[in-house]
This record gives structure tokens, C-alpha cells and sequence, in this order.
């Protein structure tokens, strides 16, 4: 078994993303591209955001601090800390209207 802090990796991604010229820090910490499942933690500085794209399959958004906004060309939504974003099956993006951390889960299409 393993465990990680995601408050730390947090607090370190976000300390990152406040220091990088693209506003934003990542770090995968299950599965990966060749797997079916990858869950990836992405820090955002207020403003920044990820670009409009398709769904790669089944998705949540689970905000661990900060605010967002998950959108698509007909609908939008807020999520805080502590809520969980269903991704919509359709292409979307994902603006930090605060400095924020996620937690992104994909389950890959097969």
C-alpha cells in the first residue's frame, strides 16, 4: 500500500505554480498514459486556466482549495474546496478564479 499527503502536494504545487512563468504546476499521482485510470493534481494561479478540450473519457474535478470554473459553449460551474465537478461529456475548460488545486481523475475511454 501507499499514501500520500495530497495537503502537501498542495501546498508544493501551488508554491510552484506561483513561480512559474506559465502559472500552473502538475503532478500525476496515479496511473499515467498508459493506464486506464490517471488522477493528476493541478495547481492554477487566479487567471490562469485549461484551454477548452475534449473529454478523454469518464472525469471529475475535485477541488482541494481555491476556486474554479468548468465550462462549456452552453454551460457553466463553480466549484470550491471540498466539491466534486462532474466533467461533462463535451469540450470544455477550467479557469482558477482563485489560486486553486485539483484533483483531475480520467478514466480513458477503451
Amino acid at each position: 500500500m501507499q499514501k500520500s499527503s495530497l495537503t502537501d502536494l498542495t501546498d508544493q504545487l501551488l508554491t510552484a505554480a506561483r513561480g512559474a512563468s506559465s502559472g500552473r504546476s502538475a503532478q500525476t499521482v496515479h496511473g499515467g498514459h498508459t493506464k486506464t485510470l490517471r488522477q493528476t493534481v493541478i495547481a492554477l494561479v487566479a487567471g490562469q486556466r485549461l484551454d477548452e478540450h475534449e473529454n478523454p473519457g469518464e472525469a471529475t474535478v475535485h477541488v482541494l482549495h481555491g476556486l474554479v470554473r468548468l465550462a462549456t459553449d452552453t454551460a457553466s460551474c463553480d466549484g470550491t474546496g471540498g466539491d466534486l465537478l462532474l466533467v461533462p461529456d463535451a469540450r470544455h475548460s477550467l479557469e482558477a478564479l482563485q489560486d486553486s488545486v485539483v484533483l483531475l481523475t480520467v478514466a480513458k475511454k477503451m
